[in-house]
C-alpha cells in the first residue's frame, strides 16, 4: 500500500452502497453538541469514493483520503478496508 502524503486527512466510515462501478458510497458519522440544549447529536454525511478494484462491500468499514476530482461528486478514494463486513 502507498503511504499517506503530507497532511492529508483521512476519514473512517461505513460503506452504504456499491451499486456504481468502481465507486463506493461511504457514510461518515460524527458527534456534535447542540448549541443551546448541549445534547450530543449524531450527524452523518455521505461521500462518493473511488474503489478501483471493486473490493468494498456494503457494511465494510473503510478509510478514505481526498484526491483530485474524478467526477462531479467523487473527490475521495478508498485508502484501505479497516474491517470487512460479516
Amino acid at each position: 500500500m502507498e503511504q499517506k502524503k503530507g497532511r492529508r486527512k483521512g476519514m473512517v466510515g461505513n460503506v452504504v452502497s456499491t451499486a456504481m462501478d468502481k465507486t463506493a458510497v461511504v457514510q461518515i458519522e460524527r458527534r456534535a453538541i447542540h448549541p443551546i440544549y448541549r445534547k450530543i447529536l449524531r450527524r452523518h454525511k455521505k461521500y462518493l469514493a473511488h474503489d478501483e478494484r471493486n473490493e468494498c462491500t456494503v457494511g465494510d468499514t473503510v478509510e478514505i483520503l481526498p484526491c483530485r476530482p474524478m467526477s462531479a461528486r467523487k473527490r475521495f478514494r478508498v485508502f484501505r478496508i479497516v474491517k470487512k463486513a460479516v
